[in-house]
């Protein structure tokens, strides 16, 4: 990765002007030019490698000429040769292990962070976002320039997150203070003192959830999936993720997690009486939530009731307090829920069972239960001593034996806190207005290609093609930001963070910022669906997102950067990591669960009965296929029903975004040229080097482990393998036959 910094580094002055000084040497005029002679010195090696390198024979390669007429010379074109050069493992036959091919060198020579539990190819993106945040959050603005009240505060917030010295002086008392006064105490630092007389459930959960912190039951506003014109409540189960982790995980992490609870517990009170029994009693409660979640999770994660707010008690056959709760919640954000309401329960079963487990426990078990999830979002927060304690878990759960620098740690706490008063800094002065229509486009040329997959489709029938066809005509695509952001006027922003309002204390900023969130969630029950909302998503997001109830693709300023995006890259790189990920995107409104959608995101299928039964049967292929994938990295089994829909959207990705490269190049001949050191493969072959080094990652085993425990998505290395054995012009394209190791003989296609 060094390398890769120095390369960024040493190419910044190509795009400064600088004026001129006449009949005056510089210090700095003379580091310039001492630069640009290593620059050309460095195109000259390059050029001359890349000769050398053309005269090599190799079967699966496009012959070359010795001349450089062929190749992009540009600064960017230099960088992507670098970073690919870097990756490439020749010495692997592409066809019988693309992933290592594309990957190899990469791997063997990366390093895991210190202060992460992995490594991607693509991380350099996220430290240069890292450090844009930190430098638009740390400086001030420009000299006469007035900026919003929005944009001021998400400063100050920043600013009592980085002053240690700060933190440090106000200690704890805050938090404990907050504990005792609001949420009714924490037994463990109380010993035998804590009356257990004065235990509410009922008020301890409406508490939290004032507080944004849902231990029990999350409470969401969401568009609702019947009417996307509308919003109603959605309720599911939140037993804790990581209390799977841990029981899957065995003893160490076990062991682990009952140290972090005892020293933070020691390092809070005096009083010692009562922390050994109690640390015991909650671990044994989290392993009976976490053998419950075992149990349960294939059987009633996936099932749905819909009702309303006045039959929710009857149809779930819950206890009228839990209505009770739900009506004291909303009316916390200034709503006050009617009879009808729609509520959308998700695992009714869970959420009865949650109350009966509850139940079958003592106040002090589940007060000190409840306390423990409020305090483990809250540790990171305090103190540099508590945060240490949690690194020591830290370390063994993920492998991180650091934590990470503390100006990056604040840039992005305040910018998830205040994300559209961070993201209007962040694009006016680093999103490169072009890429918006450059991204626009490639999403178009790659969504017209999945409209011909569907046309051509042989199992679908006619009416659920035009159905398929209308929705995937009526996509909506949302590039890089909010557009009024790019405004003069900051009423809208001004109006969204009113409530925003900071000091120079820490601890008392984020209970307030938790609070507000609270509110503007619950709040948003009664406030219109506006189309043009960005959800879920924020534009310094290095993600990408569809969102089924509004038929839509989002795709964030921070995804369009290098190595990802470039609007000077030869198209075949972008087509190769943006596109697959656009195409990725564009799936997911067709595969198990997206097939539901309508065009208007109602949750109204358009397939016919004979259409469903088709598509069942395909999907088992790529249920199968994906089963037979082991990580050997920590020997766990790929699951392919768990993973299902992420791989039918890669496997249809890398179709639609290959087939829609080759589109663009028929009209742009000659256009996209060679890279230096790469230039014996074909363009089309650099569109497959290009997706396979977009997946290239290193986990620490820990991180491996919780990833194959959580995510959906099938490991990289096998969303590389997947896709590129089931495609026959990858098998073309590199002169593979049918049988080889990453070439499929019966090869798995839905789309």
């Amino acid at each position: 990765m060094q390398s890769h910094l120095e390369a960024d580094t040493l190419y910044i002055p190509l795009h400064q002007s600088q004026p001129s000084r006449p009949k005056k040497c510089s210090i700095s005029r003379l580091f310039g030019i001492i630069i640009v002679l290593l620059l050309i010195s460095i195109i000259i090696l390059l050029v001359l490698y890349e000769i050398e390198r053309s005269n090599t024979k190799d079967p699966r390669t496009t012959p070359t000429v010795n001349d450089t007429s062929d190749l992009c010379l540009t600064p960017y074109c230099i960088k992507a040769a670098n970073y690919l050069l870097e990756s490439i493992d020749e010495t692997i036959d592409p066809c019988e292990n693309f992933y290592e091919f594309a990957c190899g060198t990469w791997i063997k020579n990366t390093r895991i962070p210190s202060d992460d539990g992995e490594q991607r190819s693509h991380s350099r993106m996220s430290t240069k976002l890292e450090n844009a945040l930190v430098d638009l959050l740390s400086s001030s603005p420009p000299n006469g320039t007035i900026e919003s009240k929005a944009i001021t505060n998400a400063r100050r917030l920043y600013t009592s997150c980085i002053n240690e010295n700060a933190i440090e002086a106000e200690g704890v008392n805050v938090i404990l203070s907050f504990i005792n006064t609001e949420l009714g105490g924490w037994p463990v630092l109380q010993g035998s003192t804590w009356n257990e007389s004065t235990f509410d459930f009922a008020h301890l959960m409406l508490k939290l959830s004032q507080y944004n912190n849902f231990i029990i039951y999350t409470i969401k506003t969401v568009v609702d999936e019947k009417n996307s014109s509308i919003r109603s409540i959605q309720i599911s189960p939140n037993i804790g993720v990581q209390n799977l982790i841990y029981y899957a995980k065995g003893i160490e992490v076990i062991k682990a997690k009952w140290q972090f609870f005892n020293d933070l517990a020691l390092a809070l009170t005096n009083d010692t009486s009562k922390i050994d029994d109690d640390t015991i009693a909650l671990i044994e409660f989290e392993t009976e939530i976490a053998e419950y979640y075992v149990k349960e999770h294939k059987i009633s994660f996936n099932n749905t009731i819909r009702t309303t707010v006045g039959n929710l008690s009857r149809t779930v056959n819950i206890s009228s307090d839990f209505t009770t709760y739900l009506r004291r919640l909303y009316q916390f954000g200034n709503v006050s829920l009617i009879n009808t309401d729609i509520v959308t329960v998700f695992a009714p079963k869970v959420v009865r069972d949650i109350t009966l487990i509850i139940d079958r426990q003592s106040p002090r078990i589940i007060q000190n239960y409840m306390i423990w999830r409020f305090m483990v979002n809250r540790v990171w927060n305090m103190p540099k001593r508590f945060r240490d304690i949690a690194q020591q878990f830290n370390y063994v759960l993920q492998g991180t034996s650091t934590e990470r620098p503390r100006s990056v740690i604040c840039a992005s706490h305040v910018s998830h806190a205040m994300d559209l008063a961070v993201s209007k800094i962040y694009i006016n002065q680093y999103f490169d207005q072009d890429a918006r229509k450059e991204a626009l486009e490639m999403i178009n040329n790659i969504r017209n290609i999945f409209i011909n997959m569907i046309n051509q489709s042989m199992w679908m029938d006619l009416q659920s093609k035009v159905a398929m066809i209308n929705k995937a005509r009526a996509i909506n695509e949302k590039i890089g930001y909010p557009d009024y952001l790019k405004n003069d006027n900051v009423m809208k922003l001004e109006k969204d963070y009113a409530e925003f309002n900071f000091n120079l204390s820490f601890m008392p900023n984020v209970l307030s910022l938790i609070q507000l969130h609270s509110k503007r969630g619950l709040r948003a029950l009664r406030e219109p669906v506006d189309r043009k909302e960005w959800i879920d998503i924020t534009p310094t997001q290095i993600n990408a997102i569809h969102k089924l109830t509004l038929n839509e693709i989002i795709f964030p300023a921070a995804i369009l950067q290098t190595p990802l995006f470039d609007k000077d890259a030869p198209k075949y790189l972008n087509y190769g990591s943006i596109g697959v990920i656009m195409g990725h995107e564009i799936a997911h409104g067709f595969d198990d669960h997206g097939r539901e959608y309508d065009i208007y995101g109602h949750k109204v299928s358009g397939w016919t009965n004979e259409t469903i039964k088709a598509f069942h049967e395909r999907k088992k292929c790529i249920i199968e296929q994906y089963d037979n994938y082991t990580w050997t990295q920590v020997n766990r089994q790929v699951k392919g029903e768990r993973t299902l829909n992420e791989n039918i959207a890669d496997n249809a990705a890398l179709k639609q975004a290959f087939f829609a490269y080759q589109q663009w190049a028929k009209t742009h001949k000659n256009v996209d040229k060679k890279l230096p050191g790469l230039a014996k493969y074909s363009v089309e072959q650099m569109f497959f080097i290009s997706f396979g080094h977009t997946w290239c990652i290193k986990m620490t085993d820990q991180v491996a482990n919780s990833y194959m425990l959580t995510d959906t998505h099938s490991p990289s290395q096998f969303r590389v393998l997947g896709p590129t054995s089931n495609f026959v012009e990858f098998d073309r394209v590199f002169g593979c036959k049918p049988g080889q190791g990453n070439s499929r003989v019966n090869k798995c296609n839905v789309w």
